[in-house]
Order: C-alpha cells, then structure tokens, then sequence
C-alpha cells in the first residue's frame, strides 16, 4: 500500500520541487547578474557609485513592500498560481531594466580618434569640434534620467520575487513526505547557489561585448574592455535573464492549489474498509498533511499578534542574535556588491575577467562551505552551544585571515597631474588646474576630458592634447600620438625630437600583477571558512527560538536584515567609495558622471576598512550573546530537568498505584480461595 501511495503521490510534487528549482535559479541568476553589471550601468548612466548602492538596494525595497500581504494571504490562495504572477513580474521587470539601452541611443564617449585617420594629421591647440558636440549633446539629454527605469525596474524584481521562498516552501512542506521534506528544500537551496555562477558568468560574457554591437562598426571602436570608458552590452544579459525567468512562470500555472493526496478521500474508493483502517494507521500516510484548514479567526490572530511580537522582541537571545545578523550582513552586502569594482580598480582586471572570477572561484567557494557546514553540524550533532561556537570560530578565523587583504595593496597608477606632477614628483592632486604644465600650455587644453594615453615613458597622460602630442599616425585602436612634449623619454641616447604616446592606459604594474593570484587564493580561503558558519548560525536561530514564535522570528529577521542591511548597505559603501575618486567624468549637460580613475590605496582602506569594521562590531556583540545564550541554555536544561522529575514522579506513582491495585486484586483472589472461610448467617 506504501508502494501505491508513493506512485501516486510523488509526480505532483516533484513537478512542483523542478518547477520551484527552475524559479530560484532564475531569480538568483538575475540577482547575481545585476551584481555584475554595477560598473556598466555607471559609465553608461554617468552615475557615481551611491547612486548604484540606490540601485542595487531597490530591490529589497519592492520585497518588502508586499513580503507581509504575500505571506500571509498568499497561503491561503492558489499558491502556484501566485508564484507563476510573480515570476511574470519578475520578468517584467528585467525586461524594463534593458528598456534604456533602446530609448538612450548610441554610446559616446569622448575621444580624441577620428575614424578617418589613415595618414599623419596636425591637431589644432583646440579640437574644432568640441563646444559643438557638447551643446547638441546636452540638447539631446533627456529630462528625465535613464537609471530611474533601473531603479522602477528592480523594484519590480523584488515585488515579483515576494512570494517564490515563503509560498514555495511551504507547498513542500505541506505535501511532501515528512522524511522527503528537508531533501526536497535543500535541493532547492543547492539550485540557488547555482544560479549566481551562471549570473556571473553571463555578466562576464555581456561586459565583452561592445554595448552598440551590431549597430556600430567596431573598426572604430578605440577603446578596450580594460579603458574606464567602456561599457558592455549590460542589456544583453537582462534580457536573457527576463526570458528565463519568464520561462519559470509556465510550469507553475498548470499546477493545482493543492495536491488530490488526502487519504481519507482518495484512498476509499480504491481499497477494502480494512485496507483503508490499515492505510490510515501507518506512519507513511502522513494523514495530518491533509487535514480541512480550519477558517482564519482573523480578529482572534489579530489579537494574538501584538502579545506575541512583544514576547518574541522581550528575547535577549533573539534580540542580540537579530543584531549581530544585521551587521554582518551589512558587511556581507556592502563587501559583495562592490568586489567585482575593487577587483577592477584595485588590480587593474576588466569586468569580463573580475566577473569570471567571482562566478566560477568565489561562489563555488561559497556553497561548498555552507554545505560542509551542514555536515559538520550533522556529524558531531551540534547542540545550540556547539553551533553557536562553531559559527563564532569559523567567522572569527575568517576576519582574521581577511586582514591580510591590508597588506596584498597596489601603488597608484602613475597618471600625470593626478598621481603624479609632469616632472615625474609623486603625490595625489585632485585639483584640475594641476593637469596643466608649461609642456602643453599652448594646446588650449580641456581639463574635463578623459582619454588616456600612454606615453613611452610608462606614465599615462589623461589626453593626447595633456600629454602635448601636435600629430598622430595610423587610424582606430592601431593610432599613434607623436610629438608629445610632455613625455619625458627615460634611457641614454634617446632623442627628444619624435615622443610617442599609445591609446589607453599604460600596463598594469608587474609587482600589483603578481600580486592577483596570492589575493585570489585568500579571498577563496576566507568564502570557504566563512561560510562554513553560515548553516550552523541559521540552526541557532531555529533553536533558540520557542516552537510557537519560529514563523515569526524568521519574518522579523527577513524583514529586519532586508530593511537595515539590503538597503542601506549598498549606498553607504558606494558613498563611501566615491570619496576616493581622484578623476569624474563629465556628462555632455556638464554634470558629474562616473568616476574615471581612483585613488588605489584610499579605495582599499575604506573598502576593507568598511567591511573588517562592521564584522569587528559584531563579534564584540558576540560576547554578549554567549553569556546570554548560556543563561538561556541553563534554564532550559533547568526546565527539562524539572518536567523530566515531574514525570518520573508521575511515572513512579502510577507503577506504584498499579502494583498496589495488583497486590489488592491478588488479596482478593486469595481470600476467595480460602478453604478454611466460612459464610455464617
């Protein structure tokens, strides 16, 4: 009979657990690619950093503005149905995030290039076209900025994304086999993890290609994926990741409310009335899975909420773990969302490269962590003590070993009139009248350009125009600057008379490069034993928590680190990193736009800084919770001892009462089978 009911109940949920897999994969995989495209949304919307923390936290934004409707109404309707509207929002809002790419037209950035050059031209002290190009530019600028679609686009994301996790888990919950439950979700767990992988290696794929491709002729493209003026085909990507998260909507419409699995119901018609008693009477049938819900006393939960909050809240435990979360996770958030950008800046490596790396090094690193975390917590059956420790060592162990980020630094590139002064003097400028000297004077230069060049000396001038070049030769990416006076050329016999300068910025420092891979290794190290406390940390909350308040406690805990760590995490550390900026870009209006070239060793103190200050926060915190977690560890016990003497008592009473009962029927007996007795009248 077991046999049977498999049979019959195992197709529907295994449909549901594909299609709930294929919908958290998509989800993450949309996730991680917005991650991904942080630096190409900047130089596209010429937006400084904060602006993208805005961005990036929009999406907590929309989650939480319908978390509480969905959660709790959502599981009393057609719960597929409501996962299935909401990857279709979802969708729709990744498909509004590429909208701007086909409303903004093409990309320009400034270039002293012209397509045409095939042979040696003169330039001007003043490039003819610039004053023009600028005003009708500026006329074309639309009054209302192109991110706002991003942002309006991501909010849309996190309200579609709302009811996937709470409605999902539990239709598995509800209809899955007790013993099948926790392997059903952990496989949903695991398809998560994978998404991010595929998130940013799509990142990686779309930061390669040119973001016109197909509408411009590359030939004259001069710019590299390396140049801080590039952009991707960040787009490309979005509309991917709408059409298969778009995808992940149909299996869930063709799901019913509720699995047919009730065996009082079913099982009848198809089975002997001993058949069924027997049926009913087995473990496997889970029959409490199917019980009629019993309509919502709205006014009695109503009620019963405000006492229960206030019971929860009143939890030292709870209170001190909820805080040492929300500042963990503000270190999480801010340190993950800007890695790829430090990646970048710090070590000279394009977004295509920085996004390879984090999908295919970091976050495998990740979920193999948190899933040996599990299988420690598992093997040695971690109580609530052990896995508190375990958690607290794992992620002290981490902050340590992550404080050798400090010392895996990179000089300044050496840029004149920014890092460095035209006569080759070191030191940080972040006036523009330094960008002028007396070697190009002469050439009416515009301070605000960025379009590097780099000399034969090693050192990158801003412009050709800064660098003093009069001519160049060749055409596209193979131009070459000549003339360029203020290009000191290093080396016995040199002649002065013919100074050359290249496109772009000049190589990466070999001592920064090899540096990368020592950095690449920690940084995996560090994920790796970080996260090994991350499913230990979230059985603690599990378990310290009483039975009745465990739904509640984990909503105030999404709802807590969603709205003090997802959303303000991001803005402060953009804010944060843009206080570094050496160089801004100007849009074509005149306004500020993204940040061209920062200063290397302020980025890595603020950003490391930033993110080893909040984690050492929280292990002072840390403190706190042990004390209070052994408090509470002793009164449970203290509780469980109690309650185990009460029953032994109980438990000895009634042998005792049953053994006198038997003692008494056995007297009885006795008497009744006395010979000697006799009945007198």
């Amino acid at each position: 009979f077991e046999e049977r009911i498999s049979l019959m109940t195992t197709p529907p949920i295994t449909m549901f657990l594909a299609a709930l897999s294929f919908a958290y994969f998509s989800k993450a995989l949309s996730g991680s690619y917005m991650k991904s495209t942080i630096t190409q949304l900047e130089r596209r919307f010429d937006i400084p950093s904060y602006l993208i923390g805005v961005i990036d936290g929009s999406f907590e934004i929309g989650n939480l503005l319908v978390i509480a409707f969905v959660s709790y109404f959502g599981a009393k309707l057609h719960r597929p149905k409501i996962i299935a509207i909401g990857c279709v929002l979802m969708s729709f809002g990744t498909f509004l995030i590429a909208m701007p790419h086909f409303i903004l037209g093409r990309y320009k950035f400034q270039s002293s290039v012209r397509a045409s050059m095939n042979s040696t031209t003169t330039f001007g002290p003043c490039p003819a076209s610039s004053a023009e190009f600028t005003q009708a530019g500026c006329e074309q600028e639309s009054s209302v900025s192109m991110w706002i679609y991003v942002f309006l686009g991501n909010v849309l994301r996190g309200i579609g994304e709302t009811p996937v996790h709470p409605l999902g888990i539990s239709y598995i919950d509800d209809y899955a086999r007790s013993e099948n439950a926790a392997l059903y979700i952990s496989c949903v767990q695991t398809i998560s993890i994978i998404g991010p992988v595929f998130g940013y290696l799509l990142g990686s794929l779309c930061a390669k290609i040119y973001v016109d491709i197909g509408y411009v002729n590359m030939e004259t493209i001069t710019i590299t994926p390396g140049d801080a003026r590039w952009v991707g085909a960040w787009w490309l990507g979005y509309l991917i990741a709408g059409a298969i998260t778009l995808m992940s909507a149909v299996p869930f419409w063709f799901l019913p409310k509720s699995l047919p699995i009730p065996v009082d119901k079913q099982l009848n018609a198809n089975f002997t009335p001993e058949q069924t008693r027997f049926i009913k009477d087995s473990p496997s049938a889970m029959e409490h899975k199917f019980r009629p819900e019993e309509p919502a006393n709205f006014h009695q939960m109503a009620k019963e909420f405000v006492p229960t909050l206030k019971s929860l809240l009143g939890s030292p435990v709870y209170i001190t773990y909820l805080c040492v979360t929300i500042i963990q996770f503000n270190s999480l958030i801010g340190m993950v969302t800007y890695k790829p950008k430090y990646i970048e800046q710090h070590y000279g490596k394009s977004a295509s490269k920085a996004n390879f790396l984090m999908g295919m090094v970091n976050i495998p690193a990740v979920a193999l962590g948190m899933f040996s975390g599990g299988v420690v917590m598992k093997k040695f059956k971690l109580g609530v003590m052990g896995a508190a420790k375990f958690a607290f060592g794992t992620s002290l162990l981490g902050y340590f070993l992550s404080l050798f980020f400090f010392a895996m630094g990179c000089d300044n590139a050496k840029v004149a009139g920014i890092t460095m002064s035209y006569t080759g003097v070191e030191g940080l400028s972040y006036q523009q009248p330094s960008l002028f000297s007396e070697c190009n004077s002469g050439c009416l230069c515009s301070g605000s350009d960025w379009d590097p060049v780099c000399g034969e000396n090693g050192i990158t001038y801003v412009s050709p125009c800064l660098a003093g070049c009069t001519s160049s030769t060749g055409a596209g990416k193979n131009t070459v600057f000549n003339q360029c006076r203020c290009v000191a050329v290093t080396g016995a016999g040199s002649q002065p008379s013919n100074l050359t300068a290249s496109l772009g910025h000049c190589p990466i420092r070999d001592s920064c490069d090899t540096m990368f891979p020592y950095f690449l290794f920690l940084s995996v190290i560090t994920s790796f034993i970080i996260s090994l406390g991350g499913t230990p940390g979230f059985m603690l909350l599990i378990r310290c928590i009483k039975p009745e308040f465990k739904s509640l406690a984990l909503g105030v805990h999404t709802l807590a680190t969603r709205t003090l760590a997802g959303i303000p995490a991001p803005i402060y550390f953009g804010a944060v990193i843009d206080t570094t900026c050496l160089k801004w870009g100007n849009t074509t209006c005149g306004r500020r736009g993204a940040c061209r070239i920062y200063n290397t060793t302020a980025y890595r103190v603020v950003y490391l800084g930033l993110t080893m200050g909040l984690r050492s926060v929280s292990f002072f915190l840390c403190i706190l919770g042990f004390a209070l977690l052994r408090r509470h560890v002793k009164q449970e016990e203290k509780i469980a001892l109690t309650n185990g003497n009460v029953e032994m008592e109980f438990e000895s009473l009634r042998k005792e009462e049953s053994n006198n009962s038997i003692h008494s029927d056995q007297f009885v007996r006795a008497l009744d089978c006395n010979p000697d007795r006799e009945t007198r009248l």
